[in-house]
């Protein structure tokens, strides 16, 4: 059995009107996880970041930064030197992230073959 005494009223929650709603959006999205993921060991560019996201796109992961720094989880500091760039670093707020995030990653990753083969599954049942 699941104990459910550490998870929040459903009631507040799940109502249309419940700011969590919108947080849950912009950090739990696929690109705000792995963002946050890359970051966790310390700051990088923004190509440094693009080239660890394979397959992310620039305006994507442009969104993704703009959207995890209003909401206080990362902080954009532009370089100047030589050639000027911008990193991004965790914040606080971010870096309180690390074991939840951390726990989802390691889930995902080590039930990854058990979900496909459920999707496998599915997929034949319902193939037409």
């Amino acid at each position: 059995m699941v104990n459910d005494t550490a998870l929040p009223d459903p009631s507040f929650v799940f109502r249309s009107d419940c700011p969590s709603r919108a947080i849950l959006d912009q950090i739990a999205d696929k690109w705000s996880i792995m963002v946050l993921a890359v970051l966790l060991r310390e700051p990088h560019r923004f190509n440094a970041i693009k080239r660890r996201l394979e397959g992310v796109t620039q305006r994507v992961l442009t969104h993704t930064l703009r959207k995890l720094e209003r909401n206080g989880m990362i902080t954009r500091t532009v370089i100047d030197g030589r050639v000027l760039g911008v990193e991004y670093a965790l914040t606080p707020l971010g870096r309180s992230l690390h074991e939840p995030l951390g726990a989802l990653l390691t889930w995902t990753t080590q039930r990854m073959s058990e979900i496909q083969q459920h999707q496998q599954s599915f997929d034949a049942r319902f193939s037409t």
